[in-house]
């Protein structure tokens, strides 16, 4: 992977990041009209991305009803979502549009740390509620004592403790560029912000992604079998007189299938989002980083679409994050016993 802000080399009339510095980065220019399209486009995503996310977290957090392990581990993956439009899009947006990066060689890592450590913060979580799903799903009368909120807590630790850790020890070390050196060298010019990554490194960053992903898959794919059985069991019991323990039964496994339905198209969005990224890393490592500087930002921002697009799915699917939106927006959650407000209806 390559991370170039500005590898145009020619240009119709030739502009410099920095004009009066010598080894300034060259600068491609877009007409006024487009540079406001584009900062409309990326800031609508950097807006949805930390708004959407703040309501996420302030919902599951605030309201009582919803302190369960697994809504935790879904206020978790807002905050990684959020942070990612906090500390990454803005300065993304800049370089993006610009094509020069303006805030610094410290930063750049910094800014490159981050991404990637919320990026495996994400897809960590996503692999965890997959799991989730699958207990509660498939067992849904021991799922409570099964999925605690230890448990959650211990999913949640691991999550960020790798993603930082990997990103920031891979970036700070210099690992990511070993062997690289004179391409580095040739690419480093005074407003660009270049992270290469080795052909070895790369595989590590695909694998990362890969494995996780693998298991989502399959655990969804068996989720989904399991629903249509227990559709049907309970289409065929329907008509006969059903105890209370197995109407009870009927309730918890559609509310459970429901939930595993929302979290799987969630997880289909993340896949889009981020397989062309991917993708393009491992054969752009392997055939000397040929993809041309607009197609890399085309895709690093599908990747970035995707924290905005998750609370975007709560609200379509989930009533009762609609419900709790209504009593942040409308200021009734200062009132007092907000937090004990049941935010169901008897339908979900």
């Amino acid at each position: 992977r390559m991370i170039s802000s500005s590898n145009g080399s020619q240009t119709s009339a030739l502009h410099l990041c920095y004009e009066n510095i010598n080894g300034s980065c060259i600068k491609v220019s877009y007409s006024p009209g487009l540079r406001v399209i584009l900062y409309l486009a990326l800031g609508s995503g950097i807006v949805l991305a930390v708004l959407g996310n703040l309501l996420v977290m302030i919902s599951i957090l605030h309201f009582k009803q919803l302190h369960s392990p697994a809504n935790f581990l879904i206020a978790s993956l807002a905050c990684a979502d959020f942070l990612v439009g906090a500390t990454v899009m803005p300065f993304s947006m800049v370089r993006s549009v610009e094509s020069c990066w303006y805030f610094g060689e410290s930063y750049c890592k910094f800014h490159s740390s981050f991404d990637g450590s919320f990026c495996y913060c994400s897809i960590f979580h996503l692999c965890f509620i997959s799991i989730d799903r699958y207990i509660a799903v498939t067992d849904p009368l021991v799922y409570p004592t099964k999925f605690t909120l230890s448990i959650s807590a211990i999913c949640i630790l691991f999550s960020w403790f790798l993603a930082i850790t990997f990103s920031f020890s891979l970036f700070y070390t210099g690992a990511n560029d070993d062997g690289l050196e004179e391409l580095v060298s040739a690419l480093t010019c005074v407003g660009g912000c270049q992270i290469a990554m080795n052909q070895d490194w790369v595989l590590v960053d695909f694998l990362l992604f890969f494995i996780p992903t693998l298991v989502m898959v399959i655990l969804y794919c068996k989720i989904f079998l399991v629903a249509k059985q227990q559709a049907r069991k309970i289409e065929s019991m329907s008509n006969q007189t059903e105890s209370s323990s197995e109407s009870y039964k009927a309730r918890v496994s559609k509310r459970e299938r429901k939930a595993a339905k929302t979290l799987g198209i969630a997880m289909i969005a993340f896949l889009i989002s981020w397989f062309p990224y991917f993708i393009d890393s491992i054969i752009d490592a392997f055939v000397g980083f040929i993809t041309p500087a607009y197609m890399y930002e085309i895709f690093i921002w599908f990747t970035y679409y995707n924290s905005a697009m998750n609370p975007l799915i709560y609200a379509f699917f989930y009533p009762w994050f609609r419900r709790a939106i209504k009593w942040i927006v409308t200021g009734k959650v200062f009132r007092g016993h907000s937090s004990t407000v049941n935010l169901f209806s008897e339908k979900n």
